[in-house]
């Protein structure tokens, strides 16, 4: 099969007349200077960039969106919103909301996404029949949707971080969440297993839902699959305070510690770091996840993105609560919240903010051949209309900047994954009606 792109970013420059061959999911060949379409070809119209990859969700956060934007408050009265949620939540319930919101994803131009599961057990806590029954759930919604996934299956053991060894119990809320120990966690987690479209990763909740000397068990399991590792650290200053008062150190200390940082692990957030901890993060190859729509809609503050990188932290991007799923929105946001911050522009060009939400996403989850438009890469591109209100007039030749600093998840016109047309003239292919797909799914949740 063969897609001809009538503008593509080709990693340094905007390159009209692109000719990509596809086979078995892959790039075979990536031809340039074909001014017209070639017999049989599908054509793209617009400017066709890899595909995005949503590095940081919580599926069933989208059912909280409008819910949570009425009236007041912080991270921790908004988290009792969220717990009212997951506490409704069946495989049944997960599966059809999920394979709606990644149906959203895929319409936005995701082509991946890192799935922070820790929603494992009944309610109270009980296993199910089937252990992974909920992460299974997410992997059959993400195939539904046609898009990749990393599972990224999350311990979460405990409410607070108590003593070293087995912090503070699970509130009644969070015990669908806990395995009850690390050794548990593990055992339950190596059932799952790697696919053509999935990968199977860890996370560690936070320091907060994982004891200290129960943080090795978590990164040795990762290391051993050689599979990614993700972690919520210093989200809230609160978490902090915790950590220093039982430790006598910051979490990215504590993890350092544990053997939790390196080139295979992500930070999210990583918000309210101290200088010597963005030289840990930064020193050992750590990534950094940063997503700025929630981090704002939270109240959670601005992360010291551009010192991490700086340092040698890699950058992604997610949409984490899903107040909005659109990567592109997330990219400028990470430039314009730190405009704010120093007062001073320009921070990174449009083409790092494209590799952020693009190839380095996906090679935090563990998706190293994808994330470019290169013969012998996944297939895994998607294609920004230039001819709307946002994105008409300007020269072609400034098609990223375009893409970056003024076109929406709307604009998004075509979504290819393994070469399958998922997305064609802004319609998703396998989920013919993502509004009221999404719409049902969350009224059963509320009901």
């Amino acid at each position: 099969m063969t897609y001809w792109l009538e503008h593509a970013w080709l990693g340094t420059h905007v390159e009209p007349g692109v000719a990509l061959d596809v086979a078995d999911g892959r790039i075979t060949a990536v031809r340039t200077e074909v001014d017209a379409p070639p017999p049989g070809a599908v054509v793209l119209r617009g400017f066709t960039i890899p595909g995005l990859a949503n590095a940081h969700s919580h599926a069933f956060h989208r059912a909280l969106r409008g819910l949570v934007q009425v009236g007041s408050g912080t991270f921790w009265t908004w988290r009792e919103f969220m717990y009212g949620v997951a506490s409704r939540l069946t495989p049944e319930t997960y599966h059809a909301l999920a394979r709606a919101v990644y149906a959203e994803m895929a319409l936005a131009g995701i082509t991946a996404v890192g799935e922070f599961h820790y929603v494992h057990h009944a309610p109270g806590g009980t296993p199910y029949a089937a252990p992974n029954a909920m992460g299974e759930a997410l992997i059959a919604a993400a195939a539904d949707a046609g898009i990749r996934i990393t599972l990224l299956d999350t311990a979460y053991l405990s409410s607070a971080i108590g003593n070293k060894r087995t912090g503070e119990p699970p509130t009644a809320h969070q015990l669908r969440f806990s395995d009850g120990t690390a050794e548990a966690w593990a055992q339950r987690a190596s059932l799952l297993k790697d696919g053509d479209m999935v990968r199977i990763g860890a996370a560690i909740h936070s320091v907060r839902a994982v004891p200290a000397e129960q943080l090795s068990t978590v990164a040795s399991w990762a290391a051993t699959r050689n599979a990614p590792l993700h972690v919520h650290l210093s989200e809230q200053t609160a978490e902090n305070d915790a950590c220093l008062a039982a430790h006598g150190c910051t979490p990215a200390r504590l993890l350092a510690d544990h053997g939790v940082l390196g080139p295979r692990t992500t930070g999210v957030h990583n918000t309210h770091l101290t200088d010597e901890d963005i030289a840990l993060v930064g020193g050992s190859g750590t990534g950094t996840c940063m997503c700025p729509t929630t981090e704002r809609d939270l109240a959670d503050g601005i992360g010291p993105a551009a010192d991490l990188q700086r340092e040698g932290s890699p950058l992604s991007l997610g949409s984490d609560s899903h107040a909005v799923i659109d990567l592109l929105e997330e990219a400028r946001a990470m430039e314009l919240d730190e405009r704010l911050r120093t007062r001073t522009r320009g921070h990174w060009t449009a083409a790092s903010l494209l590799r952020a939400a693009s190839e380095d996403g996906h090679a935090a989850l563990g998706w190293d051949e994808a994330g470019r438009l290169e013969a012998g890469a996944l297939a895994d591109f998607t294609t920004v209309a230039l001819d709307t209100v946002r994105t008409a007039g300007p020269l072609p030749r400034l098609a990223v900047e375009t893409a970056v600093f003024a076109a929406t998840a709307a604009e998004v016109r075509h979504t290819v994954v393994a070469g399958r047309h998922v997305v064609r003239d802004g319609s998703h292919t396998l989920v013919p009606d993502v509004p009221s797909a999404l719409s049902e799914a969350i009224a059963a949740l509320r009901a």
